[in-house]
């Protein structure tokens, strides 16, 4: 099954970098030397991008990370730029080879026009049946007398020089235009892809962006209405992030004041003796009521039993499927989806099954999925992450295939379900259409 993974990554890649060799070396260089050293940076990458998704994550060549996930999120958006520029790309050759044709039919009408006028073409030689040759053709015998001898000799003639030399896409101009639209069309991809990663780069490793939201729940006791809850997921501590980090975001997670702080899951993307120290800023979480934790996907990667108690000793309270109650409030928290593989299950009837229905219970589960397991529970609010938004556009729209709400407020199967984008990033250091994010959920009696 691992194989077969790793078979199909590679055949992906693969296929997607001779794409881009294609378009990007092939296409642009003429054979030489230029279109070898193309061809052999199209094989380095090919090779790069695999080995980084595949060697980082099981903890190899770390020092692949940065150049190995820039170079998959460059190569994302030039395959975006290229596909797209072929649409162009195909209209513009169409009416190059329509205006070629177009001038080669005129030139045939021209002609076809003056035959039928009576003219005839000027005959180029005229032959002498009888009697002795004439000045001009004994000079033309021995002119060709000649060319035959070069040409037996290894020398060539004006005439047969030209005829071998590339003909001019156009037939008219000595400029290659195919060349030239490849070139052009290179040019503005490879712009195109540097920007959009170097915008995404800028957005991931700042700080997250601060957003509110109001959300009612009918059985919210008055004690309770206002109750802001800060939530906050996908952290990713992981060999990109460094201390700084988490830094920033228990800075924003604080600047809130939150009276819950909510963190739904994939807060690393290593062991804790390889990111334990990165994970240490966020001790300093502050909140009226306490900050509680659920596993994400990613914990179950990392050693999930060991974060778990590290989390514990940070100060934040994990809910393993269980519930707590907070002044009328049940705040209940499941296992991540994920972690049923690696036998930590998700046990919704044990973290909600004989809970007091009177009460409203707001459910902190990693995925927004899991809203299908919870809805006969009669859960009020399920708080997820997971999504990153698709992290880096256009992935969000392949993101909804998999999820029910990619994003923001939703309901599924009647549970009103608030998904944030995520703090952190995954793979590599970019977040385009996404921005980082601490949500602020405001709870408010119906």
């Amino acid at each position: 099954m691992v194989a077969a993974f790793f078979a199909v990554i590679l055949l992906v890649f693969g296929l997607v970098h001779f794409y881009l060799w294609k378009r990007l070396g092939h296409d642009t260089l003429r054979p030489g030397w230029p279109r070898r050293v193309g061809t052999v940076v199209a094989l380095v990458l090919t090779v790069l991008a695999p080995t980084t998704l595949i060697g980082v994550r099981a903890g190899y060549v770390k020092w692949l990370a940065w150049p190995g996930y820039l170079w998959i999120a460059v190569m994302f958006y030039l395959l975006i730029a290229l596909l797209v520029l072929e649409i162009p790309r195909l209209v513009v050759r169409l009416l190059w080879v329509d205006r070629v044709r177009t001038g080669k039919g005129q030139e045939a009408a021209e002609t076809r026009s003056a035959a039928a006028d009576g003219e005839s073409p000027r005959p180029e030689a005229v032959p002498v049946a009888t009697g002795a040759p004439t000045a001009t053709t004994a000079h033309d015998a021995e002119t060709a007398t000649k060319t035959k001898t070069a040409n037996a000799s290894g020398v060539t003639d004006k005439t047969e020089a030209t005829s071998n030399t590339e003909a001019p896409s156009d037939g008219t101009t000595g400029i290659d235009r195919r060349l030239v639209l490849a070139r052009g069309a290179a040019i503005f991809a490879g712009l195109t892809a540097a920007s959009v990663t170097g915008y995404g780069v800028r957005t991931a490793t700042s700080a997250p962006r601060i957003d509110r939201v109001q959300i009612p729940i009918p059985k919210l006791p008055r004690s309770m209405d206002g109750t802001r809850l800060a939530v906050v997921s996908d952290i990713h501590l992981g060999p990109l992030t460094g201390i700084g980090h988490a830094q920033r975001i228990t800075r924003v997670i604080n600047s809130v004041g939150a009276d819950l702080v909510c963190v739904v899951g994939d807060l690393v993307d290593g062991s804790v003796a390889e990111l334990g120290r990165l994970a240490e800023p966020l001790r300093g979480i502050e909140s009226r009521r306490g900050a509680y934790f659920v596993t994400g996907n990613h914990e179950y990667y990392s050693g999930y039993q060991e974060w778990v108690e590290e989390v514990a000793e940070l100060g934040m309270r994990p809910l393993r499927n269980e519930r707590v109650e907070i002044d009328g409030l049940d705040l209940a928290g499941v296992n991540d989806l994920g972690g049923e593989e690696h036998g930590d299950p998700a046990d919704f009837a044990k973290a909600l099954g004989d809970r007091d229905t009177a009460r409203p219970v707001v459910l902190m589960a990693h995925q927004p999925l899991a809203a299908k397991d919870a809805a006969p529970y009669g859960v009020d609010l399920q708080l997820s992450g997971h999504t990153h938004s698709g992290q880096m556009a256009p992935f969000n729209l392949l993101v909804k295939l998999q999820q029910p709400v990619v994003s923001g407020f939703g309901r599924v199967d009647g549970v009103p379900v608030y998904v944030t984008n995520g703090a952190g990033f995954w793979g590599p250091p970019v977040r385009v259409g996404a921005p980082p994010q601490v949500t602020v959920v405001e709870l408010r009696v119906a």
